[in-house]
């Protein structure tokens, strides 16, 4: 069974699907990532500090 091929089989809601997250939790996030860059200056934290900024890029302005 070929999982990335099989067509997608159910029934849906015709309701309006909410955001993963709202603008106002992706703006949190993102300063929630970049406090936890700053709290391991190491290394891993600049994983962190990557996510932050890839995630503010797509934000629109508030």
């Amino acid at each position: 069974m070929d999982h990335d091929t099989d067509p997608v089989t159910g029934t849906y809601s015709d309701e309006p699907r909410l955001a993963l997250l709202t603008a106002t939790e992706a703006r949190e996030t993102v300063e929630l990532l970049q406090d936890l860059e700053q709290l391991d200056p190491a290394g891993r934290g600049r994983a962190a500090g990557q996510l932050a900024a890839d995630l503010a890029r797509r934000l629109s302005a508030p």
